[in-house]
Formats: C-alpha cells, sequence, structure tokens
C-alpha cells in the first residue's frame, strides 16, 4: 500500500455498468488502499459519459486536500476525450491527486513536479486512446461480421413462426372484404401486426 499524507482527504470512485453487476471487488480495493467506506462513491451505469450522480457528487468534494482511488482507469470513464477532460478538472482545477490501482504509474501523488505530471499525463493519453481505439475495432468488426453473415443468408432476431392452418383461407376472406382485419387476425390467433406483416410476406413471395 502507498504511503499516504495524513492531511489528506481520500476518497474512491467504483463504477459498474448495470444493475446486475455486482461493485464488492472494486470496494474491496478501496478499502485495502484505506479509503474509509463513507468515503467511497459508487455508480450504477455505463461510463460512455460523465453524467453519474454519485461521481458528480464525489466531484462537488474534490479539492487541493484529497486523494481520489480508482480499481482501474476504466472505472472511471471508457470515453477518450472525456475521460482525458475530467482527469485534467480533477487534477488541474481541483488540484487533487488521482491513484490508479492496476496502474501504479499513473499515481500523480508521485514526483509533484512538471516531469511526474507529464509522464501521468503521456501515460493515460496513450491508455485511454487505445482502449477508445480496441472499442471502434470491436463494433467494426462485429459489423463487418453480422453484414458478412447477411450475405451468407444467415437470419437474425427470432425465427419466424409457421403459419396457422386456416391463414390461406383467412387471408382470401380478408382481401375479398368478406372479414375485418381485426376478424382475420383473430381467427389466425395473430396480433393485427402480425397478421398483416405475414400478408405482406405471403404476398411478397
Amino acid at each position: 500500500m502507498e504511503e499516504k499524507s495524513i492531511d489528506k482527504k481520500i476518497l474512491g470512485y467504483a463504477r459498474v455498468s448495470s444493475y446486475e453487476q455486482n461493485e464488492d471487488r472494486q470496494v474491496i480495493a478501496l478499502k485495502e488502499m484505506g479509503v474509509p467506506e463513507k468515503q467511497i462513491y459508487v455508480d450504477r451505469q455505463s461510463g460512455r459519459d460523465f453524467d453519474r450522480p454519485q461521481y458528480r457528487r464525489m466531484l462537488r468534494k474534490l479539492d487541493e486536500n484529497c486523494v481520489l482511488f480508482v480499481k482501474s482507469i476504466d472505472r472511471l470513464g471508457r470515453n477518450y476525450a472525456d475521460l482525458n477532460d475530467q482527469w485534467r478538472k480533477i487534477t488541474k482545477e481541483k488540484g487533487a491527486d488521482i491513484v490508479v490501482i492496476d496502474m501504479p504509474i499513473l499515481d500523480t501523488r508521485r514526483e509533484r513536479n512538471l516531469l511526474g505530471t507529464f509522464i501521468s499525463d503521456i501515460v493515460l493519453a496513450l491508455l485511454s486512446f487505445v482502449a477508445e481505439n480496441e472499442r471502434v475495432n470491436i463494433r467494426q468488426r462485429q459489423a463487418e461480421g453480422i453484414a458478412a453473415a447477411k450475405a451468407r443468408g444467415v437470419k437474425f432476431g427470432r425465427p419466424s413462426l409457421p403459419l396457422p392452418d386456416n391463414f390461406d383461407e383467412v387471408h382470401k376472406q380478408w382481401r375479398e372484404k368478406k372479414i375485418t382485419l381485426k376478424q382475420a387476425a383473430r381467427a389466425c390467433g395473430l396480433a393485427e401486426s402480425t397478421f398483416f406483416d405475414k400478408v405482406k410476406e405471403l404476398e411478397k413471395r
């Protein structure tokens, strides 16, 4: 554990992407670094931006007498540009220190001089860019994979339900205006929108 100045107020921030995920691992790591439980702020939402209630509450508490601990840099945020902006806001405007537990080089308490700050900023920018670039590449690979699968005739979504046995007869009656759309759908045991979609598919073929 890094030695911490006794006159510094210690805060921690944790984030999970949804209520189904568990933040215990992050909270335990923060406590091991000496962060009091009452000073740990937890958000349960995506890291695509910084419009998060607990993050904003934590931000208001920060000043030059604070040290903020996070388990990993992506718990703070996942957007390259916004992450860099918030890092500078915390360290430059607020004057607080940041410690990224999983990346010891991202500890602004070290080398409190121009070189130390420069190194932290460069490492952060590099890590953020790599993470953002990987997310872009993943989305591109997914899109290319879907396009290739569609070209091979792979169908996506739920499989189409088979037509009821009386569909052809009901379809004919509906087209001849002997029954309404609502009556036709009910006779086939389908929702009106589903019946209409099935008619369009059938007539298209």
